[in-house]
């Protein structure tokens, strides 16, 4: 087991003090962000959305990090993105960028050597140019179609030199970009799902009933003229912890589940000369293939009832499925 290393009550308190000193100073360049949201963030904007091709994103060093995440941000939101390192870019990378994509370029001084020398190239193309900078007389803000102000009063860093706050500042005006666009564009749950479907909002939104129900031969089901011990085989023959009741042209009648045998147990009812039609419940709970499962779960929640039926627009039974099919899927 690792020993806990203990800390004088002074030393600990000023740790604290530290760290709150940083979140103060990153809130307060955040906050000054807020009067630059104006007509020049507007245009930026309407340059994306007007972008025949992708939002090229470019930085430097720790620029370069915020960059990255920016662009996958903005790809994972519904605006075709992604990163080029500017040092690479002079030696091949500019092939990546086309006449129809938009460049983001971002740099806390504006003068950062490896962006300063590609500017000539993307202007030759004709390519609009997005700069965030903290200096908006630098070269690379002046150079730019848009240049966006994301100057800090001053780092968190307490020598003043780790980007922290210029960073942080630089974060939040890429994820407003990004959010902006996401509304302009009408991005939908089920879009962000398409481009996740690894991950669990993917799973509960692209997800449908009939992608995980037990359907033919699995679907546990008797006639309701069958015995109860027909019904009681099957349901342990099929492991769903019911079976559903059908007429003759499989329409579905109602369901007989555990708790269900429970109960007729409390009825003093001869199992073992009982017909399922004697004890099964009519009107059970139902979904459609179509559904989506997260839907479904919904209902199972709220119903508090561990299985479903599923039927067509006929009232023909065509699948059942558990909670159990529920989290197999990563729905739950």
């Amino acid at each position: 087991m690792t020993e806990t290393p203990e800390l004088p009550e002074n030393e600990k308190q000023k740790l604290i003090s530290l760290g709150q000193a940083v979140i103060k100073t990153e809130a307060s360049a955040v906050s000054d962000l807020l009067p630059r949201i104006d007509d020049n963030f507007a245009l930026a904007c309407s340059f994306m959305l007007h972008c025949k091709g992708r939002i090229v994103v470019t930085g430097m060093g720790k620029s370069g990090h915020i960059g990255n995440k920016i662009a996958a941000t903005l790809a994972s939101t519904g605006s075709p993105s992604f990163f080029v390192h500017p040092g690479e870019a002079s030696h091949g990378d500019l092939g990546m960028i086309t006449p129809q994509d938009v460049v983001l370029a971002m740099s806390n001084s504006g003068e950062t050597g490896e962006l300063v020398t590609i500017v000539p190239i993307i202007k030759r193309l004709g390519v609009p140019l997005i700069s965030m900078t903290g200096n908006p007389s630098s070269t690379l803000a002046t150079e730019a179609d848009v240049a966006l102000d994301i100057s800090v009063a001053k780092e968190a860093c307490p020598l003043g030199l780790a980007p922290t706050a210029s960073t942080t500042a630089t974060l939040a005006m890429g994820d407003a970009l990004a959010v902006a666009l996401l509304e302009a564009r009408d991005f939908t749950e089920e879009d962000f799902a398409r481009s996740h479907p690894g991950g669990s909002l993917g799973r509960r939104l692209l997800i449908h009933v009939k992608d995980i129900m037990h359907s033919g031969d699995a679907i546990p089901m008797v006639g309701h003229n069958a015995s109860l011990t027909d019904a009681l085989m099957e349901m342990t023959d099929k492991t769903l912890g019911m079976t559903a009741v059908i007429d003759d042209d499989k329409k579905l009648l109602g369901i007989f589940t555990d708790g269900d045998l429970r109960r007729t147990f409390d009825q003093n009812i001869d199992i073992r000369n009982a017909m399922v039609k004697e004890v099964f419940r009519k009107g059970c709970v139902t979904v459609t293939p179509h559904m989506l499962a997260a839907e479904a779960l919904q209902l199972m929640q709220k119903k508090m009832i561990n299985a479903l039926l599923v039927v067509d627009e006929n009232d023909t039974l065509v699948g059942a499925l558990n909670m159990h099919d529920m989290l197999r899927a990563g729905v739950v």
